[in-house]
């Protein structure tokens, strides 16, 4: 296992996206020097902006796309998970959510899918409450390189790293929110979302597809085209 965090940290006022020039030139570094000394690992990419620097660590391997992942959706869901605690004063360890799509503004949390002790969330709270809580999900990241001001997030970035490592180490076969290749899943074709994965002794073992309403759907192909605007940039960057 290889766990990749290098790159630049965000800035106040900087998004995801102005890393990507800098970010992809140190990706590219590491990952060839890891074919070079480790050419079977599996890679967990936490990186960002994230759902790019999957392509350039996909692209730069030649590693099957089972062994590239990104670290996205289990840290998403996670903020999602203590927002809505919070909001219902539960514990944290009750909650369950997904949050899909690419890492940054056009990720889409899943209210229906996201639940207290089994309970869907829509039934404990009101339309209102849940969109503020989906928009602070969105912006978790923004919020806390605010208040740090001199870096971004590591607590529970590193938190959900492992979660995804003991997954694998354990073959576990844990059902997890990852960034994954997709070749048609969700309409997606050539890109990396996060989804629901089954994370094994493999690396991914299979990707969960889930029913989604018009909107959700719609709310994803917004956020896929988010990620194909940061792949045609790293396009022509090459």
């Amino acid at each position: 296992m290889v766990i990749i965090t290098a790159g630049i940290p965000r800035k106040p006022g900087m998004s995801r996206d102005d890393l990507i020039n800098t970010n992809a030139g140190i990706m590219k570094n590491v990952t060839q020097e890891i074919v070079k000394y480790s050419p079977k690992a599996i890679l967990i990419i936490v990186s960002n902006p994230l759902d790019a620097m999957c392509h350039v660590a996909f692209e730069t391997s030649g590693f099957p796309k089972s062994r590239v992942i990104g670290m996205a959706g289990v840290l998403d869901s996670a903020r999602f998970r203590s927002f809505i605690a919070m909001e219902l004063n539960v514990s944290v360890e009750s909650t369950h959510a997904f949050v899909l799509g690419g890492h940054g503004d056009t990720m889409v949390p899943l209210p229906r899918y996201s639940t207290v002790a089994g309970i869907p969330i829509t039934e404990l709270m009101s339309q209102e409450r849940i969109d503020a809580l989906v928009d602070r999900t969105r912006n978790g990241g923004a919020e806390i390189v605010k208040l740090l001001k001199t870096g971004s997030a590591y607590y529970a970035p590193s938190a959900a790293a492992v979660e995804m490592t003991e997954s694998i180490l354990k073959d576990k076969k844990k059902i997890l929110p990852c960034a994954a290749y997709l070749e048609g899943e969700y309409g997606c074709n050539k890109l990396f979302m996060g989804v629901p994965v089954k994370l094994g002794a493999n690396g991914i073992e299979e990707v969960i597809e889930i029913k989604l309403t018009d909107t959700e759907q719609a709310a994803l192909a917004h956020s896929a085209d988010a990620v194909q605007e940061l792949k045609d940039v790293l396009k022509k960057l090459a």
